[in-house]
């Protein structure tokens, strides 16, 4: 049985990104809707392009959000470990 016990660095990378108000309402924006794009997101949370895509970066670096590119748009999705923060939060 593979040991899926996360090290401490592993750890820290995705609390860091987790660690903005903005970045954990994106996370649970993205998670209640799966598929969206970056405008809108910037939308529904009325907050400029580029801070979006900032923090959406960040997100991605830390292994909360997966995107994929459609023609133009970057579309989000949610990753598992992404998702399981999700939970925590609606739980906490």
């Amino acid at each position: 049985m593979k040991n899926n016990i996360k090290t401490s660095k592993q750890l820290e990378r995705h609390f860091k990104g987790v660690a903005n108000h903005r970045r954990i309402s994106i996370l649970m924006l993205v998670f209640k809707n799966s598929g969206i794009t970056l405008e809108q997101i910037a939308e529904s949370l009325d907050c400029n392009f580029k801070t979006i895509s900032e923090h959406t970066r960040r997100l991605v670096q830390a292994g909360l959000l997966n995107k994929s590119y459609r023609g133009r748009k970057v579309e989000h999705s949610v990753s598992p470990y992404g998702k399981n923060f999700c939970l925590f939060i609606n739980q906490f």
